[in-house]
């Protein structure tokens, strides 16, 4: 198969290698891995990313010198059925460009990371062993990740789209036999159990969706489905859009299937930056904006979009505010953000959605990697104290550790520290202050604070709510006062007042090959907001975007706006100020706001108690359910009575009663004895015959004599 015409100048024929250079990478650590060091494994991996990175860069390139104009590459035949004709075909345009670059650009600098992070995970965890299936899990995800965002037809998506959700199943449970703390259970196994049957149900409305668009236009290619769409009844644009949302409340985290999300930092921190931040939760925002000619044409479907990503957004945000675990704070906060970014495309803003899209994964991909260094400085601070520790006992024992197993083993009656408990910390500033400040650069720009990227992007998806959804505009702009505060209580409890625990007074900062990618993305996060600002000449990404989603307005700065936003963020960072940094908390101190908010901090704390919700009307019936079926319908009923009693109890009655006693006993049986009683009787009669005395036999010639000669008589 040959590149279409317009494809034949620059570099669309590397498309391919978007994924084949991943594959490679993770064919590589599988067969040769086991010879290599951990540098070279890790080095391997970042490196394939790192070339879909520079495919992806040349492709735009290609794309730009080319006006723009969406090429696509062909590549193999896959399903040739009558009339449907689907091939493995590489869309390029200026949407799924955007996507690749984000995708290995960032994907690349958390493989990075990720070498100097795992090095130390596995063996925190005790499982050196475990480092290069990491890192084949990392590389089998960018490959699913660009086949998802380089697909050119609606079930080419749904392949990388399943195939994401296999890599978030494997990569979620990493330490599947033990938990977070590296104890041994099953909770990350749980964790990952629940992402992937959350996102099965999310697929089924994607599939629906699928099946009623093949019903109605007869094709899954984009460009066939969206020219056939003008011509189909509303209701059942109405209806694919809507089952399309169930699909992307599955992947992106929305109402009401967002709980798995949170649960998915069992994994290792680099997993929650890339699949839970950067890249995988944001394949809906993703199939939202390639369906925008299908969303433009339901305006009823475009609202059910936007307030489900609008009341996302301020749900997640208040439960942010009463979780303890640093990486927790990060999830909700990244639901919120979907929620954002959900409600941007939802309202037709796709734009803005976008945007919001990458500069999210600036921002939260540079917090998540900061909150895994601070992880690993208060592990190794843990270690350090514990070491110490150790030793200052066998001193005062004469040379005799009361605790086996020598270096970092743990007493028997020694407390369990959990690393990523903000109550763990405080006044690591000072003992970690590189991360510090690249926390700060995060956080500033999630609050939306100016000039850092956050605020430009959500500035712009404020603005479009605010001209057209009103209610929206309302529901985003209390979420993002909730945003800064629970950014803001985060600063305050994990850098400043003094340390609440020995590990966070010990505490020891990341080296520089976790570092310095941070301070990539923190120049990221800084500056990114330059891709489209609200000025004249400057709003480049929507000029860039316009060659696939056409007609793209650009708003304008609008100060009001912006004004009312940056005060609801400092006036929320002031706040969190007053309450947690002017009197930091101390070692044992519950939260300030449990007491007066009483049973609204519950709630937030509790997570609105959505799971147990979950637990009482959906899981724990289903189990009842099970339960019911497992022990009286197949056990009971289909076993004991079915297969015990009827067939069994049936095949025992023929044999023993109808075969054995009357087929048998006293059939064949009873026939073969009266063969034998019948000829014993024949014998003695005709032993009376043969009994010796020469007048019985004379007698015997003469009767038959006389019948002989009676017969032959007669018969004359």
């Amino acid at each position: 198969m040959h590149l279409s015409e317009t494809a034949t100048t620059g570099y669309f024929f590397l498309a391919p290698w978007l994924v084949f250079a991943p594959v490679i990478g993770l064919l590589v650590n599988i067969i040769f891995g086991g010879r290599f060091s951990e540098k070279v494994i890790g080095t391997v991996a970042s490196l394939a990313s790192g070339a879909s990175f520079v495919v992806s860069v040349l492709l735009a390139w290609s794309l730009a010198a080319g006006h723009g104009a969406a090429v696509t590459v062909p590549f193999l035949e896959w399903i040739h059925i009558g009339n449907l004709e689907l091939d493995w075909a590489f869309r390029v345009d200026s949407l799924s460009t955007t996507m690749m670059l984000v995708v290995s650009g960032v994907g690349t600098l958390i493989h990075i990371y990720a070498i100097g992070y795992m090095h130390e995970d596995v063996r925190f965890k005790g499982d050196p062993g475990r480092f290069r299936r990491f890192f084949v899990f990392l590389n089998l995800f960018i490959a699913m990740m660009m086949i998802l965002v380089s697909g050119d037809s609606y079930l080419m998506l749904f392949v990388g789209w399943e195939g994401v959700g296999l890599c978030s199943f494997l990569l979620i449970g990493f330490w599947y036999d033990m938990d977070t703390l590296g104890r041994p259970s099953w909770a990350n196994s749980n964790a990952a159990k629940k992402a992937f049957v959350t996102n099965r149900v999310g697929d089924f409305g994607f599939l629906v969706a699928a099946f009623l668009m093949f019903w109605a236009f007869g094709s899954f290619q984009f460009d066939e489905v969206f020219e056939a769409a003008h011509a189909v009844a509303p209701g059942v644009i109405v209806a694919i859009t809507l089952f399309m949302l169930i699909g992307v409340a599955g992947k992106s985290a929305q109402i009401p299937l967002y709980v798995w999300l949170p649960d998915a930092m069992a994994g290792p921190t680099p997993v929650s930056a890339l699949i839970h931040a950067a890249t995988m939760v944001t394949a809906g925002v993703y199939l939202i904006t390639r369906s925008a000619e299908l969303y433009t044409l339901v305006p009823q479907a475009q609202y059910i979009v936007a307030m489900t990503g609008a009341i996302t957004a301020l749900f997640a945000a208040t439960i942010a505010v009463g979780q303890y675990d640093i990486k927790k704070v990060l999830a909700y906060s990244t639901i919120s953000q979907l929620g954002f970014m959900v409600a941007a495309v939802g309202m037709g803003a796709f734009v803005a959605g976008m945007f919001h899209l990458v500069t999210h994964a600036f921002f939260k991909a540079l917090l998540f990697l900061s909150a895994g260094s601070v992880i690993l400085g208060l592990e190794r601070g843990h270690h350090h104290a514990e070491h110490s520790h150790h030793e200052q006992k066998s001193k005062g024992k004469g040379g005799k550790s009361k605790v086996e197993g020598g270096h970092g083993a743990h007493d028997r009656h020694e407390e369990v520290f959990d690393p990523g408990d903000m109550r763990n910390m405080g006044g690591l500033r000072k003992t970690m202050p590189v991360t510090f400040w690249l926390y700060m650069i995060g956080t500033l720009a999630l609050a939306g604070i100016v000039p850092f990227a956050g605020f430009w992007s959500k500035d712009e998806i404020l603005l479009d709510a605010s001209l057209h959804y009103p209610t929206v505009y309302l529901l985003l702009s209390i979420a993002a006062f909730f945003t800064a505060f629970y950014m803001g209580r985060q600063i305050w409890m994990v850098f400043f007042g003094e340390p609440r625990h020995e590990a966070a007074a010990h505490a020891e900062e990341s080296k520089p090959i976790i570092t310095a990618p941070l301070m990539v993305l923190a120049a990221l996060s800084l500056l990114g907001g330059a891709l489209n600002l609200p000025f004249e000449g400057f709003h480049q990404l929507g000029h860039w975007l316009e060659y696939t989603l056409h007609e793209v307005e650009a708003l304008p700065l609008d100060l009001q706006v912006a004004g009312i936003s940056t005060l609801l963020a400092l006036t929320a960072i002031f706040l969190s100020w007053l309450i947690y940094g002017r009197n930091p908390l101390k070692a044992g101190q519950p939260d300030p706001l449990k007491k007066p908010l009483g049973f609204i901090f519950t709630g937030m704390e509790n997570k609105w108690f959505v799971d147990e919700g979950y637990f009482a009307v959906i899981i724990n019936p289903f189990k009842r359910l099970s339960y019911f079926l497992a022990d009286v319908v197949d056990w009971r009923f289909w076993h004991d009575w079915f297969h015990e009693t009827v067939i069994a109890g049936t095949y025992n009655w023929l044999s023993n009663i109808g075969l054995n006693l009357y087929a048998d006993q006293k059939g064949i049986d009873a026939f073969a004895n009266w063969l034998g009683t019948a000829t014993q009787s024949l014998s003695a009669t005709l032993r009376k015959v043969q009994n010796g005395f020469v007048r019985s036999y004379a007698l015997s010639v003469l009767v038959g004599v006389v019948f002989i000669l009676g017969y032959l008589i007669l018969k004359s």
